[in-house]
């Protein structure tokens, strides 16, 4: 099994700890301490060794930071993680405040005390961070000091050693590009932007930069490091060696110079002493590359990743393996949806619905010569009220029998190596109520109607993502977390700067993957999520229309569960969407499957009554 079952989170043993810590922040002479859920790349997806969150506080949400001061301490969680962030905490120690509503600058400005003087390593925010963290406390006459040595790593004894998962080559048939052709319009793009060097620091980028993967961090291949790129010359990569088998030692050696991380800050004094303009992304680089840059007499200029669009953009051969993966991975669902629609209620529990799925997966990528190298997350598997847990990791003692009468959520996805995948199906256990069937449906209006949007190009993600909550929103309703997130290739499960949310400001280019998952979550009684990725395209011409339009393909291919849908709130339009659909994913999975999974999917995908 790629995923563990055990209880990682202990909210008893945070009082020890943040006691611990506090003493440690006394002798530093700080007033308290930022904890966030990061490490020295900001990315969401972080090792053993850096999962500080999760140890001081117990919660093991992806998003997160905690304030902790002399007398009080408080966890900032998002709305996907309010329920989480409630049960893993000691109420007693950690009040739960929302991370968007009043994110750590804004609560420190109104909150905390004049003079406060508050401590946080640099290594671990952003340089945009940083800035309005130490101008929210300047305002109130206090301080944000940047520690030399992170205090709680000072008394987390037992704490993991860093990854050394052996790096791969990713081949050109599914990167689609050679790396030195990526490397030299990197070149240009920093040149262009009038900076001599840039740092990638996104892990996600330095692989698709160089075409490598690797396994330092859960579900997700990524191989951990930096790289220096300049507009001219050699790029410098910063990698262990230790993850490094000979022939991909040899590759890289071909594409830049190897040296340890460690090496990084003097690599980058070394070119700010000699007067280098160096860029650096704001919202991704850690505030101590800048400091390391500015006090040594360089010039730090704010540039954007220069690897983020063209990474977002995914060329054909990236396209044609995601189709690939969506297809394989849309049998594999499809078959283990087949096989809990045979079991009876109170028959299956949420661990062995996953391990089922787990097992789709593994046989359908033996059969296509594709292994399943990982899931692409932990499997979100909510039976009953489990389901309105947004962000639920199901453990041995939270494990739920799905029972008569509840809804089953599951969401799941697939790491192959032409590409990775994101699903997710909300399921009847036996015979739904009218309002689960109201509430699904209006969710799918949701989806369908993101999924039929024409939008003139330009368009970003915050311009249509109310029409995923539209039908909701009549009814009063709403759900708390953004439409969906990009996708990478065989990547991040996760992938910027691309997104449908309030939040979503990046312009949707063709090429670009992201999830359509509207839900609703009824607090202690069920949850409902649909999710199918998409994919940006250029729309064909409409007679007369003078706009040049794109629209979405869909990328996912398994069916709805139709004992929730009430065709009555349909229109004749989202009949007619459905219906094809469903014929869609008859046609190209149907033959991947046979006996009662076929039957039951020729079932499954029968076009809906009404129409």
């Amino acid at each position: 099994m790629f995923q563990s079952f055990d209880t990682v989170s202990d909210p008893s043993l945070a009082a020890g700890r943040v006691a611990r810590l506090r003493a440690r922040l006394a002798q530093a002479g700080v007033d308290g301490f930022l904890v966030p859920r990061a490490d020295e790349h900001q990315g969401e997806y972080v090792p053993a060794c850096a999962e500080r969150l999760a140890w001081i506080t117990g919660f093991t949400g992806s998003a997160g930071v905690a304030l902790i001061m002399k007398d009080k301490a408080w966890l900032f969680v998002d709305g996907r993680y309010t329920l989480q962030g409630r049960t893993q905490t000691d109420p007693g120690l950690f009040e739960i405040v929302d991370l968007v509503e009043t994110p750590p600058a804004a609560f420190m400005r109104t909150r905390l005390p004049a003079g406060a003087r508050v401590g946080f390593d640099p290594w671990l925010h952003t340089i945009d961070e940083a800035r309005k963290l130490r101008k929210a406390l300047g305002e109130g006459g206090g301080a944000l000091l940047a520690l030399d040595e992170n205090p709680l790593d000072a008394v987390w004894q037992d704490r993991p050693a860093p990854p050394l998962k052996p790096v791969a080559i990713h081949p050109e048939r599914y990167a689609g590009r050679l790396a030195r052709d990526k490397l030299a319009d990197l070149a240009a793009a920093v040149g262009a932007a009038k900076a001599s060097h840039t740092v990638l620091t996104d892990p996600a980028s330095l692989c698709w930069a160089f075409n490598i993967r690797g396994g330092d961090v859960p579900h997700t291949p990524l191989a951990l490091g930096f790289s220096i790129l300049p507009a001219e010359g050699r790029p410098q990569l910063f990698i262990d060696k230790r993850k490094l088998p000979m022939k991909t030692e040899a590759y890289l050696t071909q594409l830049a110079d190897l040296k340890p991380p460690a090496a990084l800050d003097g690599a980058l004094s070394d070119l700010a002493e000699a007067g280098a303009t160096i860029g650096l992304d704001p919202a991704l680089a850690a505030e101590k590359l800048r400091q390391v840059v500015e006090d040594r007499g360089g010039t730090v200029l704010a540039l954007p990743d220069p690897v983020r669009l063209p990474r977002a953009i995914k060329n054909a051969a990236e396209l044609a393996g995601s189709r690939a993966a969506h297809r394989r991975d849309g049998a594999a669902v499809s078959r283990f949806l087949a096989w809990l629609d045979r079991q009876p209620a109170g028959a299956v529990d949420e661990i062995g619905a996953v391990r089922a799925l787990e097992d789709a997966r593994r046989a359908a990528g033996e059969t296509a010569q594709m292994p399943l190298r990982d899931i692409s997350f932990d499997t979100i598997s909510g039976a009953g009220p489990n389901g309105a847990i947004i962000h639920y990791r199901v453990t041995t003692e939270t494990s739920r029998t799905l029972g008569p009468g509840e809804l089953y959520l599951v969401d799941s996805g697939g790491q192959y190596e032409d590409g990775t995948t994101d699903i997710t199906r909300t399921v009847a256990i036996g015979t739904p109520n009218a309002e689960m069937r109201e509430r699904y449906t209006l969710v799918l209006k949701g989806l369908i109607g993101i999924t039929l949007l024409r939008f003139p190009i330009g368009t970003r993600g915050c311009d249509i993502d109310a029409v995923a909550r539209m039908a909701l929103w009549k009814a009063g309703l709403d759900y708390g977390h953004g439409t969906g997130h990009g996708v990478g290739s065989y990547l991040s499960v996760h992938e910027g700067p691309q997104r449908l949310a309030r939040t979503g400001t990046e312009k949707l280019l063709a090429g670009m993957i992201l999830s359509n998952e509207p839900g609703y979550y009824k607090e202690g009684a069920y949850g409902i999520r649909i999710e199918n990725l998409v994919v940006v395209g250029e729309a064909s011409p409409v007679p007369g229309g003078d706009r040049p339009m794109h629209d979405f393909e869909t990328l996912t291919l398994a069916p709805f569960d139709r004992r929730l849908i009430a065709e009555d709130l349909l229109t004749k339009e989202e009949l007619q969407w459905l219906d094809g659909y469903h014929a869609r994913v008859l046609a190209e999975i149907g033959p991947m499957l046979d006996g009662e999974d076929r039957a039951w999917l020729e079932r499954a995908a029968a076009p809906l009554a009404r129409h």
